[in-house]
């Protein structure tokens, strides 16, 4: 899976219809945020930074949720977006949440061991969980 990094508002116009998990590593505005769904109409979930989180309005985080789009608190270190505007999310991931599911972990002890995965914030794991997942 592929999440899409956007540095600044102006990237937001760059995006592709077919993004589907996009990082917002810059503070996103109500507009900034409106525009992105305009652009990407298949978007299904947007990943802000925990400083930036908290300044999303109630209003915007309402028309989100009615949209079906998760809205998840979290940073991605250790990108390097110079190099590629995508961060990906390894398959072998997937693999090893369905290993501990299977072996019979709950989500809570699933969320502690795969927590120390660089990258993986507890918001963007329990959207992977759900099954929200995009190849």
């Amino acid at each position: 899976m592929k999440i899409r990094v956007v540095s600044s508002k102006d990237e937001i116009d760059s995006l592709r219809k077919s993004d589907t998990i996009i990082h917002l590593a810059f503070r996103p505005s109500n507009k900034d945020i409106f525009a992105l769904i305009q652009k990407c109409p298949e978007v299904k979930a947007i990943h802000v930074p925990s400083s930036y989180f908290k300044n999303i309005s109630d209003s915007t985080k309402m028309v989100l949720n009615l949209q079906g789009i998760s809205l998840l608190e979290g940073d991605i270190w250790g990108h390097r977006k110079d190099i590629n505007e995508y961060y990906e999310i390894k398959q072998e991931v997937f693999d090893k949440i369905e290993e501990l599911k299977t072996g019979g972990l709950s989500e809570a002890e699933i969320l502690k061991r795969m927590g120390r995965i660089p990258g993986l914030s507890k918001d963007l794991l329990q959207f992977l969980m759900k099954g929200k997942k995009e190849k």
